[in-house]
């Protein structure tokens, strides 16, 4: 199987070391210990997996040492993803903890996981998270429980305890769940369902109750956050949950995951209109070859590619535009290659993920032939970051001299330095904002939002400083 490809000495029940029993009664509640890996999408659910076990009297802890009882919410959408999982748990059982494993693996692997991890006490598929209290109450009483729903059908909304485990200023939202598309190579409607959306009401409740908590950025997430409504209202409608939030009092709104299909006009008025939705773009186009767009299920965007990023450009002139792409899918030529090359260059995005084509169980372009070979794949991809490399550092470059806001994340001890981003860098994807002190040394907590001129830039990164100081003299001294 693909699980067993991963690692193939894990043969079906293998024991491992340790083996650790809990040993606690139903009366009590032990601390349990959660590793997150994948999405942001993930996240959220472990924030929600982590809230339910706080409210019902766990103890919760982002280190494995505090407990024999490890949660995992694993990733599956790739092979090197599946690989990093696995990994994960093997190695916690060779230390001997028990383990709950939640989220994409657990929902792709269920019958193998159980058969060759005996340290695996339950799997918790990702419809299923929402129940992790009583599975956790089912392993304590000396079950080993397998709940993953066949086809996943829940969304959690403002009403499911959350704990979150971004910093205090920056909160992911999911406004919904799964994927109606069926792009050739994407296993995620398999491990996640068909689009479930959540109501307007339903996200904006619960960006009141994070703007309550002191959240500065809102990133709206999705598997295609354009698509938002169209299976609840009959029709997309994230233009409407746009000018929604707009009475929220969060003063950066992002959205993820943004289609091409999905960006009508209506879309970029909001985007232009609403003060706190932030001009950022992330489009996951994937090509620009129609003979490749074809193959990889997308057909309806072969004619939209360049036709929409001037549309987007011609309404929203300070769009910042972020794609990911995927080389060596298979049958691409050299030809079709430089195509996208060619589109890459002219286009001269701000961010661009690049990424080799990994065949996936379960979808059609696993078996597709013509396959391109690995070393062919990896030098695309290092000739498309060889291009993009110097578009990025121009991009970065047009910024010295502006004043903008950054959010201060983190301070460097070493350097005194301040990190943060400014509205153009999406966490973790993109880059940081490096800020030196203001007047007197000035720094600023982690969550303040502070004016600052970009001094310098290179391909990933800025330089600036703060500026205004006497007004942040007194906003930091009001702040302690």
């Amino acid at each position: 199987s693909a699980l067993q490809c991963v690692l193939p000495h894990l043969q079906p029940g293998h024991a491992m070391a340790g083996n650790a029993k809990t040993g606690n009664s139903l009366s009590e509640r032990p601390t349990v210990a959660f590793a997150h890996l994948g999405c942001e999408k993930n996240r959220v659910d472990t924030e929600h997996m982590l809230g339910l076990l706080a409210e019902a009297g766990y103890g919760v802890s982002s280190d494995e040492n505090d407990a024999n009882l490890v949660v995992v919410n694993t990733c599956s959408f790739i092979q090197d993803a599946r690989e990093e999982s696995v990994r994960t748990l093997v190695g916690l059982a060779e230390q001997g903890k028990e383990l709950i494993i939640a989220g994409c693996l657990a929902q792709h692997f269920q019958d193998e996981l159980l058969e060759s991890i005996p340290e695996a006490k339950a799997i918790v598929g990702t419809g299923d998270y929402q129940h992790i209290v009583e599975v956790l109450q089912q392993v304590e009483a000396g079950e080993r429980v397998n709940r993953v729903s066949k086809t996943p059908t829940f969304v959690a909304d403002e009403n499911l305890p959350r704990y979150r485990t971004t910093g205090e200023a920056v909160a992911y939202l999911k406004v919904a769940e799964g994927c109606d598309y069926r792009c050739a190579f994407c296993i995620i409607p398999h491990l996640r369902g068909n689009q479930r959306s959540r109501t307007i009401e339903s996200i904006v409740a619960e960006a009141h109750q994070l703007a309550a908590q002191g959240v500065q950025e809102l990133i709206l997430i999705s598997q295609i956050t354009t698509n938002y409504g169209l299976d609840l209202y009959g029709k997309p409608r994230l233009a409407d949950l746009l000018k929604a939030l707009g009475d929220v009092g969060i003063p950066w709104i992002r959205v993820h995951y943004a289609y091409p299909t999905g960006l009508t006009p209506d879309v970029l008025a909001a985007y232009r209109d609403v003060p706190n939705v932030l001009p950022y773009l992330d489009l996951p186009l994937q090509h620009s070859h129609p003979e490749v767009l074809r193959a990889m299920n997308r057909p309806w965007q072969a004619d939209v590619n360049d036709r929409l990023l001037d549309q987007i450009r011609e309404q929203l002139p300070d769009a910042i535009l972020r794609t990911t792409l995927i080389v060596g899918f298979p049958g691409e030529t050299e030809a079709q290659f430089e195509h996208l090359a060619g589109f890459l260059e002219r286009q001269r995005f701000d961010h661009v993920g690049i990424f080799t084509f990994s065949p996936e169980d379960g979808t059609a372009a696993a078996t597709l032939p013509d396959a391109v070979p690995d070393e062919i794949a990896i030098a695309r991809k290092d000739k498309l970051m060889t291009l993009q490399q110097p578009i990025s550092a121009a991009r970065n470059a047009s910024w010295i001299g502006k004043t903008v806001d950054v959010l201060v994340e983190q301070h460097n001890p070493s350097t005194g330095e301040m990190i943060g981003r400014c509205s153009r860098f999406a966490p973790e994807v993109d880059g940081d904002v490096l800020v030196q002190p203001g007047e007197n040394g000035l720094q600023v907590n982690p969550g303040t939002m502070v004016p600052v001129q970009i001094t310098g830039a290179d391909i990933y990164d800025l330089t600036g400083r703060i500026v205004g100081a006497s007004h942040m003299v007194a906003a930091a001294r009001a702040a302690t």
